[in-house]
């Protein structure tokens, strides 16, 4: 729901979830943080993924690395410890760029409904199809956190409100598309692999929030299945 806490065409769909490790060595990190020595248990998955040498001992380059990626997905504490909340984002993401363009290959979204909104929670992916024809997406989004899960199934979008604000939790909720109780899509400010979870809500980028809500209309379906990792 409202939590504090890209794509035009198909073909971008996917390949823009690994950032270049150029920016995320450049990244800011928070300044009350401080660089860890310690070896983390992921220490050489965690090496391999930001192209740094796979020794699996932690150095200054790779801390300072690790913590750039920390910083810039809201993972904390960010000090660069390669631990197993770092690497399940960074396995996330892998699992993710993997699917391609191909986001219903297991056949589990519905393909006789037209057009659909699909939500599979185990790989943090969303897209948009049109009987087996895939309109957008598959694109990264940041559904319900433990005790605040997604619930999953076939719904429908029963209100739209382009500039709704949470009665709830007091925040805004831009391009907010309900489709089951008070779980909507709609954008948010915060990284798609930001831990642990929305309220419930498929959070997703302004791009992509506003172009759901370009594509679909109300009484069009969604279909919401899987489960989130860690819930």
């Amino acid at each position: 729901m409202g939590d504090v806490r890209r794509r035009g065409a198909v073909t971008l769909g996917i390949t823009a979830l690994v950032a270049p490790l150029t920016l995320a060595l450049g990244a800011t990190p928070a300044a009350a943080a401080s660089c860890t020595t310690q070896t983390g248990p992921y220490q050489k998955q965690v090496e391999k993924f930001l192209g740094r040498p796979v020794d699996g001992k932690q150095s200054a380059a790779d801390c300072k690395a690790i913590r750039a990626f920390q910083t810039k997905h809201g993972i904390s504490p960010n000090i660069g410890y390669a631990g197993s909340v770092t690497w399940g984002v960074m396995d996330l993401m892998l699992k993710q760029k993997a699917v391609g363009t191909n986001p219903n290959k297991d056949g589990k979204c519905p393909v006789n409904k037209g057009r659909i909104a699909c939500v599979n929670l185990s790989l943090q992916l969303s897209w948009i199809q049109d009987g087996k024809k895939l309109v957008y997406g598959p694109v990264p989004v940041r559904t319900g956190r433990d005790g605040y899960e997604t619930r999953t199934g076939l719904k429908k979008i029963y209100w739209r409100n382009i500039d709704h604000v949470s009665s709830i939790y007091d925040v805004p909720m831009p391009y907010a598309q309900f489709f089951d109780g008070g779980q909507a899509f709609h954008s948010v400010g915060v990284s798609m692999w930001n831990p642990p979870g929305s309220h419930g809500c498929v959070n997703m980028t302004k791009t992509d929030a506003k172009k759901y809500w370009s594509l679909l209309k109300k009484n069009d379906d969604v279909f919401v299945y899987g489960r989130k990792p860690g819930t």
